[in-house]
């Protein structure tokens, strides 16, 4: 009888692992963690993984994460946010979905931006969320950008009048900012994260700060 591939299985503990690490373990823990008896079973496994795209072997022998590593199973489903549906179980994993792909359209050229203040809280913009920015010396009207105006920077939804740029928040509180002097964008916002379940603040680094 066939022993059953637990791959899928296996690669979901060292995706655990790797969130926690930053790394792929060595041969030897990977063996302990997945309990396996010999070594080589290790390295079978990681074989497999390499030649359906999770992992590569680079000099030296150490094994790093491509990009399919970091996907995540699509559901086949809708969500309300009201009363639950019952999750089918053959809505489950029949695609996958990377976030990376998804909110980097051109990662060499991306950025993530804290974001401070509430001016643009009724577009789903909140104090403390991050921006996923691809820098752009251009934008459209609609779209929302972080600019450099008059020295500061900020996250406004950008808008024309008579021809005359405007930037536009998304709270009555505040008045949208028309440039005295100088504007000029920053980049686009391609996306924005937000971790409910963060226990502590996440340390982000970037180039700037947005200010909303």
């Amino acid at each position: 009888m066939a022993r059953p591939n637990n791959d899928e299985t296996h690669l979901m503990r060292l995706k655990d692992q790797f969130a926690v690490s930053q790394c792929i373990p060595s041969y030897a823990s990977i063996s302990r963690l997945l309990g396996f008896t010999a070594k080589n079973a290790a390295v079978q496994l990681v074989r497999r993984l390499r030649d359906n795209g999770y992992l590569k072997i680079v000099d030296g022998g150490k094994v790093v994460p491509l990009r399919r590593f970091f996907e995540l199973p699509l559901m086949d489903m809708h969500v309300r946010a009201g009363v639950p549906d019952a999750i089918d179980p053959q809505t489950w994993a029949k695609e996958t979905f990377s976030l990376e792909g998804f909110l980097f359209g051109k990662p060499s050229n991306s950025v993530v931006i804290r974001i401070r203040g509430d001016s643009m809280r009724d577009a789903g913009i909140f104090d403390g969320d991050l921006a996923v920015v691809e820098r752009s010396q251009t934008a459209y009207a609609g779209q929302f950008v972080v600019a450099n105006v008059d020295g500061e920077f900020t996250l406004k939804e950008l808008k024309y009048e008579n021809q005359r740029p405007v930037l536009m928040p998304h709270n009555p509180a505040y008045s949208p900012i028309y440039p005295k002097a100088d504007l000029s964008i920053f980049g686009i916002v391609q996306g924005i994260v937000r971790n409910y379940g963060a226990t502590k603040p996440m340390q982000v680094t970037s180039t700037t700060g947005a200010t909303t």
